[in-house]
């Protein structure tokens, strides 16, 4: 249970653990998707390949597509890439960063699916059978009077009766898969070298650029989820606002009068979870003003210095008596 905790940690701490928990569940999918679904070659010559080189490659392209409509780099990417200008330059090895991200893990899915139908050999069986040239083997039915091309066409179809008592159609079908095989095979080995002359050679090229990448790369996704919890934030508490305003609206005005005392000021009667709600709203409390911080988020985004703070606009209230003499005031 404890390790079960573990992972599930792991899995939420950030978009790139989440990420990585997807792919391994889409490749889990993929996986029992094709243990449960049941292969049946047409055998027939004009359409045995065409059925089982959809089956081989339609569902990876759509395992693919899944993989990229679920990857939160997908849309990191595509607003880094389209976004405007304004004060901040794009860095294209961000871009790079993010699509190769992107493109290894939603290849994961439709890999597993690929390599599991060349180890079966099913698929491979049923497009290429009638392909092999039928001289190399022996037991071959020739006195059915059936076409040669159909009968290699039947060769999937172990209960086709032109095989009873015959080996010829198992001895082709051990034929294709053993190509079959050795193709996912090579394909599984190719990817592991490739995977381990990569982490190899990894530290010998510049360190410190990949770093950088991975750094801003991280920082756009933080910076994009900063931004919609702090627009969550603020859309909660201006709709707070907007519906109190509402029911003070509708209430008949009354009049305490009271004497100002040098003991009393009226600041003291502040909510602290009003002050709290105010500082969030962060003085933006018009429509039109959202509208244009909005716009000036996307046309603009900030430029990448912190040593300068924004200038805050600052709210003096003035106390005055019933003459109009200013009192005090507080800012």
């Amino acid at each position: 249970m404890d390790r079960l905790k573990l992972v599930l940690q792991y899995f939420q701490s950030n978009s790139e653990s989440i990420s990585n928990g997807i792919c391994i569940i889409l490749s889990l999918i993929s996986v029992k998707l094709y243990t449960s679904f049941d292969f049946n070659c047409p055998c027939l010559p004009q359409y045995n390949k065409m059925y089982a080189l959809g089956v081989m490659f339609v569902p990876p392209i759509i395992l693919f597509l899944l993989g990229v409509l679920v990857n939160r780099h997908t849309g990191v990417l595509m607003e880094e890439w389209v976004r405007p200008l304004g004060k901040r330059t794009k860095n294209p090895a961000v871009v790079k960063f993010l699509l190769s991200s992107m493109l290894q893990r939603s290849l994961l899915a439709p890999m597993v699916w690929i390599l599991m139908t060349l180890l079966d050999g099913k698929c491979f069986i049923c497009a290429f059978s009638m392909n092999v040239d039928p001289k190399y083997f022996t037991g071959i039915p020739n006195s059915t009077g059936i076409e040669l091309i159909k009968i290699m066409a039947k060769v999937p179809c172990k209960e086709d009766v032109i095989f009873k008592n015959s080996s010829f159609r198992k001895a082709v079908s051990r034929y294709v898969r053993c190509y079959s095989q050795a193709i996912g095979w090579s394909i599984l080995l190719f990817f592991i070298f490739l995977g381990a002359v990569g982490r190899v050679l990894k530290p010998c090229f510049n360190h410190a650029t990949f770093l950088q990448t991975r750094y801003w790369s991280n920082y756009l996704d933080i910076e994009q989820k900063l931004f919609d919890e702090t627009c969550v934030l603020h859309a909660r508490d201006f709709a707070r606002k907007c519906v109190v305003q509402f029911f003070e609206s509708m209430r008949e005005d009354v009049t305490v009068r009271m004497p100002l005392s040098s003991a009393f000021r009226p600041s003291t009667i502040h909510n602290e979870y009003e002050e709290e709600e105010e500082e969030r709203l962060h003085g933006i409390t018009r429509q039109d003003q959202v509208d244009h911080l909005l716009q000036t988020w996307y046309e603009c985004k900030p430029e990448l210095d912190v040593t300068r703070m924004a200038y805050k606009p600052k709210v003096c209230i003035t106390w005055e008596d019933i003459n109009g003499k200013a009192l005090f005031s507080e800012v």
